[in-house]
């Protein structure tokens, strides 16, 4: 009987370097495949958007994930890079989803739980723990072990909700005062 692996696609996005991480799932099982940073070129905002989707469809070409996840932007302190990374979300977004991928999204905060154990991980926990989850030989660039984390944030989700829609248990989740909230199972 042979395997049947889900490829995950997790991206980190940024106006100047975008982290990627490519991952395999079946069942509990994951499996790395690969992982960067594209680094995304041009003088004004239209040309670095251009390149980022450029990358993004390139990294989609070479490896055909059947799936995609994003972080969730967070408020930052100063309003304009806030602006410009949710530009830069908004351009990966649309590059996945001009390639017919489903796009999954969560907060730093559910990612550096899924990977650390806690929400105020600091980047070089959560790049020791990609690193040992996925059997690597040291520990991923920065952005690319975020967005390797997204793609085992969401792999773990895939498994519980998976669970959970065994026997039926999702169809009556809201008679038993619970829902599913950003991947999430939460009380009502």
């Amino acid at each position: 009987m042979s395997q049947t692996f889900t490829r995950l696609l997790g991206i980190d996005p940024g106006l100047r370097f975008t982290g990627f991480g490519v991952i395999d799932v079946h069942q509990h099982t994951m499996r790395y495949v690969a992982s960067g940073v594209i680094k995304v070129a041009g003088e004004g905002l239209p040309e670095r958007l251009r390149s980022l989707i450029d990358g993004i469809h390139q990294v989609v070409d070479t490896y055909a994930p059947q799936e995609s996840v994003i972080e969730k932007v967070f408020v930052n302190v100063n309003p304009q890079s806030t602006l410009l990374l949710g530009q830069a979300r908004g351009a990966a977004i649309s590059a996945l989803v001009l390639k017919d991928l489903p796009v999954h999204e969560y907060t730093a905060l559910q990612l550096k739980k899924a990977v650390v154990g806690h929400g105020k991980a600091k980047k070089e926990q959560v790049q020791e723990m990609v690193a040992r989850l996925l059997s690597l030989p040291a520990n991923p660039q920065a952005d690319a072990a975020d967005a390797l984390a997204a793609a085992i944030c969401h792999a773990q989700n895939r498994v519980q909700i998976a669970l959970l829609s065994q026997n039926g248990a999702l169809g009556g989740l809201s008679k038993k005062g619970m829902r599913i909230k950003n991947g999430r199972l939460v009380s009502l």
